[in-house]
């Protein structure tokens, strides 16, 4: 995923690399000796990167993806977690506490659905936990073929976080999502595709040439459309229609009073100009 023109970022730590190409602001979990499992650091770096991914208006389309041959781990059991100290208390305090900080490395998965830019996740191998909800957290997934999508929650007797079962429910149903969950068996890229899971699934060695070529092709396109379309796409899943129409018109509106839907409109007029011409 590099180009002539590619800028390098400083994430502040190893664990996240982070560059812009060709328009497409990419973020790649960097832990491969750990299968990219979530780092204390991680938790800060993202959210940054996304923040400033979300305000560039030279940043199209942000892509997501890990290090070697996995996408994301999950939390790091081996080093404790996401767990961190927390002050002393009773156990109502020790909860609150860690839940809120629990909630706090989420911060990832709510930017990445809801920033106005297009959000894209790239598998090249397993996504486990947490992992499996910032994959599902994106707009769209593109998987390699030896890609899986773990919950593990379950075999470890947590119930989950990341917001899995927030996004599982909307993209297949709250009876799938359950049966998923408490199954708490790999689902395999070829079943994620067909389920809605990933959008599309390539070879693993053409994954991130595919992945960054979706991306790029998102990025040209007209970025305040598309954040408006998004826009519209997230309030169908919250609003009935009689809300959902209002906020849908004035985004129309206003995206009909954007030079590049003038711009869009001079080249569709060309190219009919054009068309219409061949045919003399």
């Amino acid at each position: 995923m590099t180009s002539a023109d590619t800028l390098r970022i400083d994430t502040g730590t190893d664990t996240v690399l982070a560059e812009i190409t060709d328009r497409v602001g990419i973020v790649t979990l960097h832990r491969p000796q750990r299968r990219n499992a979530l780092h204390p650091e991680m938790y800060e770096a993202v959210p940054a990167l996304l923040d400033r991914f979300a305000a560039d208006d030279e940043v199209g389309c942000v892509l997501l993806t890990g290090a070697g041959n996995a996408f994301c781990a999950g939390g790091d059991v081996r080093d404790g977690g996401s767990a961190k100290a927390v002050p002393p208390g009773d156990r109502d305090e020790q909860i609150a506490a860690r839940s809120a900080m629990l909630a706090g490395n989420a911060r990832m998965v709510t930017l990445l659905h809801a920033m106005p830019k297009v959000t894209i996740a790239a598998l090249p191998g397993a996504a486990v936990g947490a992992g499996m909800s910032i994959a599902l957290s994106t707009d769209l997934r593109i998987g390699a073929r030896s890609a899986r999508l773990i919950p593990g929650w379950a075999k470890l007797a947590f119930s989950g976080d990341f917001g899995g079962a927030w996004f599982l429910t909307r993209l297949v149903g709250p009876a799938k999502a359950l049966e998923l969950l408490i199954a708490d068996e790999p689902i395999d890229a070829e079943t994620a595709l067909r389920t809605g899971l990933f959008n599309r699934v390539v070879d693993d060695a053409e994954l991130r040439a595919a992945a960054l070529r979706w991306a790029t092709e998102i990025a040209a396109g007209p970025s305040m459309a598309f954040a408006g379309t998004k826009a519209n796409v997230l309030d169908a899943q919250q609003l009935s229609l009689e809300e959902a129409l209002p906020r849908e018109s004035e985004r129309m509106v206003r995206s009909g009073m954007t030079e590049e839907h003038r711009d869009a409109v001079k080249a569709w007029l060309a190219a009919a100009a054009a068309k219409a011409g061949s045919r003399l």
